[in-house]
C-alpha cells in the first residue's frame, strides 16, 4: 500500500538536506539473488537423459475433459483440494472402485451435487472393490488431451463409427468366435499408446546406445526401439505395436510409429495410424509423455495428449492373462448353449 503524504515527507526532507550541503543518505544495496540450477536429468553412458527404471501412470486426470466443464482447462487450488477430499471419501476401500476416466467422473458428480456416493456400473457379477486399485494422483488438469483445446478427441470419421458401432455390438452380442471379443480379452495386446490408468498401468525402460526397451505391465507387452536412423520397415508388414523408430532432440526422447495393424489403438484405429511420442525427463521422480495421435482413417484431425509418469519403487510383475486360464473358452461355450436355447425355443412355437 502507498502512503504519498509520507513520501512526500521523505522527499521534503531530502531536498532540506541537500539545500544544506549534505548528502542524501543512499540506501543500503540489494543483495543480488541467489537463482538456483534448473534440474539437469542423470545421464546415461552415451551422454543422454537416463530414463531406465519403473514408472507408473496413476493420474486422475481423464483422458477427455467432462462436457460438463465446458471450457475449463485447469481446476483452481480450492476446487482441487476439494476433488482430493471427495476421491478419499469415495474411494476408501469399502465401496465400488472406479477406473479411468470414471474416478474423476464420479468426484465431479458428488462435489457438484449430482451423485452421492458412487455405485459401481457392471451390473452383472459385481465389481472390483477400490481397496484393490491405487490412489490416484491428482493435479490441476481437467483433461490428458491438450489439442483440440476443449480437451475431447475430435470428431470421428464415418469409417471410424462404423468400427466402433461393431465394437459394441461385438460386446453386448452373442460371441460368434474369439473375434467378436476384445484384443485385451483375448489376451493379444493392450495397445501401443497404451493409455491404462490407475489399474496395473506400470512401465519399465531400460536403454542402450543403440535401443530403448518399453515393457507394459498389462500382458507385459515389450517394445524395441531402434535409434539407428534406419526407415520403417516396408508398409506391407503390419504390428499390433507398430513399427518404431527413435532419436533423441535434445534432451528428449522422440519415436515415431507407423506399421499398425487395422484395431491396434483403442480398437477402432485403422491402417493409417501414425503415432508420435516424447519422453522428457522433468524432474527426479517425474517424466512427461506427450503423444501425438494422426489417424485420419479414423479421427477427423490429429489430436495430442500429455500422460505424467511418476518414478515407481515396486517393480512390474508378471502379468499372466489367459495362459492357463478357461475364461474365454467359458464365454464361448455359453454363447452357444444361448444359440441352442433360442433354437429350441423358435422350434416350440
Amino acid at each position: 500500500m502507498n502512503f504519498p503524504c509520507l513520501s512526500f515527507v521523505a522527499g521534503l526532507a531530502a531536498l532540506v538536506s541537500l539545500a544544506q550541503g549534505q548528502t542524501a543518505p543512499q540506501p543500503a544495496p540489494a543483495k543480488a539473488k541467489t537463482v538456483k540450477p534448473s534440474w539437469t536429468p542423470p545421464r546415461a553412458a552415451d551422454g543422454h537423459p537416463d530414463l531406465q527404471g519403473f514408472w507408473s501412470n496413476n493420474t486422475a486426470t481423464p483422458l477427455e475433459r467432462p462436457k460438463a466443464l465446458g471450457d475449463k482447462a485447469t481446476l483452481t487450488d480450492e476446487e482441487l483440494a476439494a476433488f482430493k477430499k471427495k476421491a478419499a471419501e469415495l474411494f476408501d476401500g469399502k465401496g465400488d472402485a472406479a477406473f479411468g476416466d470414471n474416478v474423476f467422473q464420479a468426484v465431479l458428480d458428488n462435489v457438484n451435487g449430482a451423485k452421492k456416493g458412487f455405485v459401481s456400473t457392471d451390473g452383472n457379477t459385481g465389481d472390483y472393490s477400490s481397496v484393490w486399485t491405487v490412489q490416484r494422483v491428482w493435479d490441476h488438469r481437467t483433461s490428458q488431451i491438450t489439442d483440440p483445446p476443449d480437451g475431447r478427441m475430435p470428431a470421428m470419421t464415418p469409417e471410424g463409427q462404423k468400427r466402433r458401432e461393431a465394437n459394441l455390438a461385438a460386446r453386448t452380442g452373442v460371441a460368434a468366435g474369439p473375434e467378436d471379443r476384445s484384443l485385451q480379452e483375448r489376451c493379444i495386446t493392450y495397445g501401443s499408446p497404451q493409455l491404462t490408468t490407475g489399474y496395473q498401468s506400470y512401465y519399465q525402460i531400460l536403454q542402450t546406445p543403440g535401443t530403448v526397451l518399453f515393457l507394459t505391465e498389462m500382458i507385459h507387452d515389450v517394445r524395441l526401439i531402434p535409434l539407428s536412423g534406419h526407415p520403417h520397415i516396408p508398409s506391407t508388414i503390419r504390428h499390433w505395436l507398430g513399427d518404431s523408430r527413435g532419436h533423441w532432440e535434445g534432451d528428449t526422447l522422440v519415436v515415431d510409429t507407423t506399421n499398425y495393424k487395422p484395431r491396434s489403438f483403442m480398437g477402432v484405429s485403422s491402417e493409417q495410424l501414425h503415432v508420435t511420442e516424447r519422453f522428457s525427463r522433468t524432474g527426479p521422480e517425474t517424466l512427461q509423455y506427450e503423444i501425438t495421435i494422426n489417424d485420419p482413417g479414423t479421427w477427423s484431425k490429429p489430436w495430442s495428449l500429455m500422460v505424467p509418469w511418476r518414478r515407481s519403487d515396486k517393480p512390474v510383475y508378471e502379468y499372466a492373462c489367459h495362459e492357463g486360464n478357461i475364461g474365454l473358452e467359458g464365454i464361448l461355450s455359453g454363447a452357444r448353449a444361448e444359440e441352442r436355447a433360442a433354437g429350441l425355443a423358435s422350434q416350440t412355437k
